[in-house]
């Protein structure tokens, strides 16, 4: 059974790139345009790992994390961070840090690493 990832970014450039490298290295990939969007297919979608853009327009990813339950989250962000900010980011079910923009193999190894392929 191939793993799933959800890739939930609102840059369709981002969400596509992301979608085709995680297709073509194996994975079952469903996309979201924002936190809310994730929320809904969140009903009927269980994924193995969801990579999340911390930075959307809609609900703030502040108060969609916490209603995503059972399901790891890796963020996407564009936004510089230091070592302490990304720790105190990095609790709950929010298990790394992605910086955008990334390298494609870094981001497969993690992603890999991640949901134990």
């Amino acid at each position: 059974m191939p793993k799933t990832i959800m890739v939930v970014d609102d840059e369709p450039d981002v969400r596509n790139t992301v979608k085709t490298v995680l297709e073509k290295n194996g994975y079952k990939v469903v996309t979201a345009v924002n936190g809310d969007n994730c929320l809904e297919k969140l009903k009927t979608e269980k994924p193995d790992l969801i990579l999340l853009d911390i930075m959307m327009p809609g609900t703030p990813v502040r108060e969609i994390v916490p209603k995503i339950k059972g399901t790891k989250i890796a963020y996407l962000s564009v936004v510089r961070t230091g070592e302490a900010e990304k720790e105190d980011l990095i609790k709950n079910n929010i298990v790394d840090f992605i910086q955008k923009p990334f390298d494609i193999k870094e981001l497969l190894e993690r992603v890999k690493k991640i949901v134990g392929d």
